[in-house]
């Protein structure tokens, strides 16, 4: 697909972050940016995680279509689905809660579509981690190379007929809310394992950062990341109970992996190596449009519940304000992409 600057060809990545419905708007305001610039629908690849991964399978599987961005917008603003998929599980809280997310997924965002037929859009990887074996585990598609998945170690085999909506669901069941994902060794089949276990995406990189890099297959030239993130603040009480010290434990792994991607994407751009990265995260003040449009961002709940008008509406000019800042600063060439 490429973009082109002063008739030259440039592929570009954008990696799209975990973070509930938070994260989704927040994603949906770069899309919004981007399609403005003319570069959305010349994107090469997305690689997404949790929130990151609803935003970018739905767009990917509505390839070209400037409407489906306003469907996307009216979905974030009347539908809740957290409390239904976890009630619906009660009575098998191993499966059937993760099942309940993807029919969810499914009957409202991607119908029944499965990974090969987004095969002719862009090189779409949606992030999940594997239990089985602590390693990134993605699904992918687009470029007319085929669906996958897989990761590194254990092996990569065809998910040709994989539905999206579970892809998705794997990569956005956060523990300990959603039980992990099972791909049993009919859908997965590999050496030294009968089964794995997929969880939430961010638990490994919540910024869907690691796939941009891949220079071989991918070949990117700019890197864009979009963080909705939740930033991990200084508590006054610290808490001391159960399941809520394991979900900071969680958070706090997270925040020193985001950490280190970004210096990762810092290292990079100082030794003028490939891909150019611009990343920017929620919490940023640095370009927002106005005065607070940070802290308020920063403040919405990275659940998967509806966003009221006034959330939708910070979240949205937030992203694309701090897009543009990027843009401006490290890479105004974008502004010449045709």
């Amino acid at each position: 697909m490429s973009i082109k600057i002063d008739g030259k060809d440039y592929r570009i990545g954008l990696a799209l972050s975990g973070g509930g419905f938070r994260a989704t708007a927040f994603h949906l305001g770069v899309f919004r940016k981007l399609k403005d610039m003319g570069i959305l629908w010349k994107l090469d690849m997305l690689s997404c995680v949790s929130g990151g991964s609803i935003a970018g399978a739905y767009l990917a599987a509505n390839w070209g279509d400037d409407a489906a961005l306003d469907r996307l917008d009216k979905y974030l603003r009347s539908t809740s689905i957290a409390v239904g998929s976890v009630v619906a599980g009660v009575l098998n809280p191993f499966e059937s809660r993760l099942d309940k997310l993807a029919e969810t997924y499914d009957r409202d965002l991607f119908k029944k579509k499965t990974l090969d037929q987004l095969d002719k859009g862009p090189r779409l990887y949606l992030n999940a981690t594997n239990l089985a074996s602590g390693n990134m585990f993605f699904f992918v598609t687009g470029e007319k190379k085929g669906a996958e998945m897989g990761e590194h170690e254990l092996g990569v085999k065809s998910a040709t007929g994989f539905r999206l909506a579970r892809a998705v669901a794997a990569s956005s069941a956060f523990p300990p809310v959603f039980p992990p994902l099972k791909l049993t060794k009919k859908e997965y089949n590999v050496p030294d394992v009968d089964y794995v276990t997929l969880t939430d995406g961010g638990v490994y990189d919540n910024l869907g950062a690691n796939p941009l890099f891949r220079e071989k297959r991918n070949a990117l030239d700019f890197a864009l990341v979009s963080d909705a993130g939740k930033p991990f603040d200084i508590e006054d009480r610290p808490t001391e109970w159960g399941m809520i010290v394991l979900k900071e434990a969680i958070g706090i792994t997270m925040e020193q992996i985001r950490g280190l991607q970004f210096k990762r994407l810092e290292l990079t751009l100082a030794a003028k190596q490939k891909p150019k990265g611009l990343w920017f995260s929620i919490d940023s003040k640095e370009g927002e449009a106005q005065l607070g449009d940070a802290a308020f961002a920063s403040a919405v709940k990275t659940n998967l519940k509806k966003l009221s008008d006034a959330e939708m509406t910070v979240l949205l000019r937030h992203s694309s304000a701090l897009l543009t800042s990027r843009i401006d600063k490290y890479a105004p060439e974008l502004k010449r992409a045709k």
